[in-house]
């Protein structure tokens, strides 16, 4: 019993100094946020941090997973449901959950800030693709060398067609403004998008 309190009141600091650390992230930059100013805004002292995260890419590299894959995975139990099915299913699953970050104005902030950052601090961005984008990427390309029958003759490379349609969709409605002045509904993507993937034949199930 004591350990379990012991548990809880360690993962509720550390949300509290994420969230402290996500808000002056976002209003600062990564660059000019220090440690003593994320301190003052979670209520904490600066060595409480540290003693939790380490250092501030540490820190950040903590935001990167609560914002996105510790996200993904509430939404689906474990990877392996999420890639488990057919693969119009699969595929369908996988592009929802990454579009619908767009409702989510944590993420687009989130997601700006790393873009904002990138020039100056490569490896930002770098943390962002080894941690976020390789959790799509690895699993699909797995899936699709799991699933010989599809005729995939480079899974790697149909990964990154895929992935990076969504994303880059994601970033042209969000990021770039495109929602105002070129609009598309998720769902019309998607369908498109997989048809393309798999053919006419694997999409006819698929619904608007």
């Amino acid at each position: 019993m004591m350990e379990k309190k012991a548990t809880l009141a360690i993962n509720s600091k550390q949300e509290q100094i994420l969230q402290g650390a996500m808000r002056i992230f976002l209003d600062h930059g990564y660059a000019t946020t220090s440690m003593d100013r994320i301190a003052a805004e979670a209520g904490v002292s600066k060595q409480t941090i540290y003693s939790h995260f380490q250092d501030k890419e540490g820190l950040f590299r903590a935001l990167i997973e609560r914002v996105t894959i510790r996200r993904l995975q509430a939404e689906y139990q474990s990877e392996s449901e999420l890639f488990q099915g057919e693969p119009v299913v699969v595929l369908s699953k996988l592009a929802k959950s990454i579009l619908h970050r767009m409702d989510d104005p944590e993420y687009i902030a989130f997601i700006r800030l790393v873009i904002a950052e990138s020039g100056r601090f490569p490896e930002l961005a770098q943390l962002y693709s080894n941690t976020v984008v390789q959790y799509g990427y690895r699993n699909l390309i797995a899936y699709f060398q799991s699933h010989p029958e599809l005729n995939i003759p480079d899974p790697e490379a149909t990964t990154r067609i895929f992935m990076g349609t969504i994303v880059g969709f994601m970033l042209s409605q969000e990021i770039l403004q495109g929602k105002h002045t070129m609009p598309m509904e998720n769902h019309r993507l998607i369908k498109s998008l997989i048809r393309c993937i798999l053919g006419d034949t694997a999409t006819q199930e698929l619904s608007d």
